[in-house]
């Protein structure tokens, strides 16, 4: 089973990154995908989330309206696309996989916002 991310990097405040997330080694389509963040000092936090099929999606308060989840199950893919990013958004952005109570998660992409 692997997670891969990519996409990360250093950015201006106001820019835009795109977050990927290549799966093997199970049945991507089933599952329900989720981006993490981990700030330095800080736990790690629930970025947004997509079901199997991408019908519904949910991010946390404080990405709304700059941050899209989505996914590509003939790719094995999930995505985030980061538009107006902030210095706050600065974090090792992991991907992680759910089916009950099988759980995955990648390495992580660090994304740094800075000037």
């Amino acid at each position: 089973v692997q997670l891969v991310e990519s996409g990360g990097g250093l950015v201006q405040p106001g820019g835009s990154l795109r977050l990927s997330c290549a799966a093997s080694g199970f049945t991507f389509s089933s599952y329900a995908m989720r981006w993490y963040r981990q700030a330095p000092g800080k736990e790690r936090e629930l970025v947004a989330g997509i079901t199997v099929f991408g019908s519904r999606t949910n991010y946390t308060d404080s990405v709304k309206g700059r941050f899209t989840i989505s996914r590509d199950n003939a790719k094995n893919t999930v995505y985030l696309q980061m538009n107006s990013l902030k210095t706050e958004d600065t974090a090792v952005y992991y991907c992680y996989a759910q089916l009950g109570h099988l759980r995955y998660w990648g390495q992580g992409t660090q994304v740094t916002v800075s000037s």
